[in-house]
């Protein structure tokens, strides 16, 4: 009977870690989001918050590679018919950590996987987590009078394993994150 009080104690407790560990990753956000123009293109700039746990930054310390994938979608709004899909753009950062130089090596899809080393691991997460001056579209796709919506959101890839290692180590699967979508609507 004790031996059962032990165990149901036990799952308790590695329940309520686990649900912890949900309500944290579910606060993931987009945050100071601007949607503005230059002569050419429209650009969208946002930042990712609360994305890093520190169980998250320890693997990341052990050499686990992490990607965060962003998803942007520009649409014209229709009243009296359905949205029509503009630009459906789908860019990742990923992070390195090289033990040996102690440097992170941080790899940006929209800059055509170009790879940046940085020492600082604050300045890292700061890069990882920001999307700065993406081209959304071309000007010369947009009407004039008409009205846009960009809807964006953030999530953390599922952490891929060698092996059969995601067995062993099923908890990364706690660090998923996926932010809610975000829209901001506007006239052209």
């Amino acid at each position: 009977m004790i031996k059962r009080c032990i165990y149901f104690a036990m799952a308790v407790c590695l329940f309520l870690s686990v649900a912890e560990g949900r309500v944290w990753a579910e606060e993931a956000a987009l945050n100071d989001i601007v949607i503005t123009t230059t002569q050419d293109d429209l650009l969208a700039y946002f930042t990712v918050v609360n994305c890093f746990t520190e169980d998250m930054d320890r693997a990341i310390h052990n050499g686990i590679p992490t990607t965060f994938t962003f998803f942007v979608k520009l649409l014209e709004v229709r009243s009296s018919w359905w949205d029509r899909k503009i630009a459906d753009l789908k860019v990742s950062h990923e992070i390195n950590y090289d033990s040996l130089k102690k440097v992170y090596i941080l790899r940006f899809s929209e800059d055509d996987r170009k790879e940046v080393v940085v020492k600082d691991f604050e300045e890292a997460k700061t890069l990882m987590s920001e999307i700065v001056g993406l081209k959304v579209a071309s000007l010369n796709r947009l009407e004039k009078g008409e009205y846009y919506r960009v809807r964006m959101m953030a999530e953390l890839d599922t952490i891929k394993l060698p092996l059969y290692l995601h067995y062993v180590l099923f908890f990364l699967s706690l660090w998923d994150f996926e932010t809610d979508w975000y829209s901001v609507d506007f006239r052209y």
